[in-house]
């Protein structure tokens, strides 16, 4: 045992106790954005590392120390998706998709980054997105909070999560705060950590969103970029936070709200709790208008978020108004003997063919009637099907209840499949 290869560090097996959890999670979630009118598309795993370096920022996080990057055999360089937008953005613009139209995309998939493993934060990670081109208004800033705001409420994790709201407004109305931001900081450099110097002067912004406890009063009194918003975008956040009251989404305004990627523009946004220690945000997006042009394409208004599966999962967990997810069979199938199993591969197929949704387990590997029953209740299925020779002689199938105290039933195939689904339909 001691030469076992395991997993990697930081990227998890998901075991078959927890794949229904995430199963359920994943339906709901595909429920959501179809009902908004949200079409799914896929892209690589792989990208020209050039494309996060243009649009996430090169003095960041991200690109700095936590992208998987490698030379391939042609020594081009390509990257594993740290996150998606970029990738989306790049194949729709790719494939013609943002050419005078709006579109509203999703995807879902794994997502890698370099970072010191943690509860709900890992270096293999799952997402759902949703992001928005050719839009410009805060209209569609606040359908699509409306949008995740919805997935916590079908989640049943909604009163776990709190909305922080801010607006970075344009690049040009950030080159005044930026320059006042780095002279209140140069004040206080000899109490910045050596991260914070480091983005002083390429990319300041990313000091308000530090994690450094020791930073937290300085930053509480660094100058706010709200008060140096242009007139478009303060109009801008002060409609979309009259929308969000008129939908009745309650949300704090977070001045330090920066997020960590350096292609957002006027609006961004969190979905945050407390239940996960210090991994808080569960869901975070925003605007970034100027991100296609930076592509090669025409300046194209955009707008999107994205949810992560680890933390959103964890998250039902501790929800009491979760829906227990039961992924037991409804029926344990028993045969007795050679030729009552060659029937049961039959039965079992024909009860899942003639009974959508029911999970059928038929017995393999053999075993005694008595063995077989107690594989049957350890299975937690709610029906044991049984074929023996009685069965056999009278073409018949005999029915026993698991979990109720009921009499012993003998069916015709399809009276026990018409039984099933009626049973199965009241779940």
């Amino acid at each position: 045992m001691s030469n076992m290869i395991q997993a990697i560090r930081g990227m998890n097996d998901i075991l078959p106790d927890e794949t229904p959890h995430w199963l359920h999670a994943e339906h709901c979630i595909r429920r959501v954005l179809a009902s908004y009118g949200y079409q799914e598309i896929r892209f690589p795993i792989l990208e020209k590392t050039e494309l996060f370096k243009r649009s996430i920022g090169e003095v960041t996080d991200i690109v700095e120390k936590e992208m998987y990057t490698f030379l391939d055999r042609n020594n081009d360089s390509l990257t594993m998706r740290p996150e998606g937008t970029a990738s989306c953005a790049r194949a729709a613009l790719e494939h013609g998709l943002l050419h005078n139209q709006i579109q509203r995309l999703w995807y879902y998939g794994p997502f890698f980054r370099y970072e010191r493993p943690q509860k709900g934060r890992y270096r293999q990670f799952h997402q759902f997105s949703a992001e928005t081109f050719g839009l410009t208004g805060p209209d569609i800033d606040a359908e699509l909070i409306q949008l995740s705001s919805t997935l916590f409420d079908k989640l049943g994790i909604k009163h776990l999560v709190t909305l922080q709201l801010n607006s970075l407004g344009t690049p040009q109305s950030r080159t005044h705060y930026r320059k006042e931001l780095i002279q209140y900081f140069k004040s206080h450099i000899h109490d910045l950590d050596d991260d914070s110097k480091h983005r002083l002067e390429k990319n300041p912004l990313r000091i308000l969103d530090s994690k450094n406890p020791d930073l937290k009063k300085i930053i509480t009194n660094a100058p706010k970029l709200t008060e140096h918003l242009d007139t478009e975008s303060k109009d801008h956040f002060e409609r979309l936070q009259d929308l969000l009251r008129h939908i009745g989404i309650e949300f704090e305004v977070n001045p330090n709200l920066v997020r960590g990627l350096d292609y957002y523009t006027k609006t961004v946004f969190e979905w945050v709790t407390d239940a996960l220690g210090a991994q808080g945000t569960v869901c975070a997006g925003g605007r970034y208008d100027g991100l296609v042009e930076q592509l090669g394409g025409h300046p194209t208004p955009s707008v999107g978020f994205s949810l992560g599966m680890e933390r959103t999962v964890l998250l039902m967990h501790q929800s009491e108004k979760n829906h227990k997810v039961d992924s037991s069979p409804h029926v344990y199938l028993i045969t007795d003997g050679d030729v009552a199993f060659e029937t049961g591969l039959k039965v079992a197929n024909h009860l899942r063919t003639k009974v959508p949704g029911l999970r059928v387990v038929l017995h393999c590997g053999g075993g005694s009637i008595k063995n077989q029953f107690k594989k049957a209740d350890k299975s937690g299925a709610q029906y044991a099907v049984i074929i023996g020779e009685l069965e056999l002689t009278t073409r018949s199938i005999s029915l026993k209840h698991l979990r109720v105290d009921l009499p012993q039933q003998s069916l015709y195939q399809d009276e026990l499949a018409e039984y099933l689904k009626l049973k199965i339909a009241k779940k």
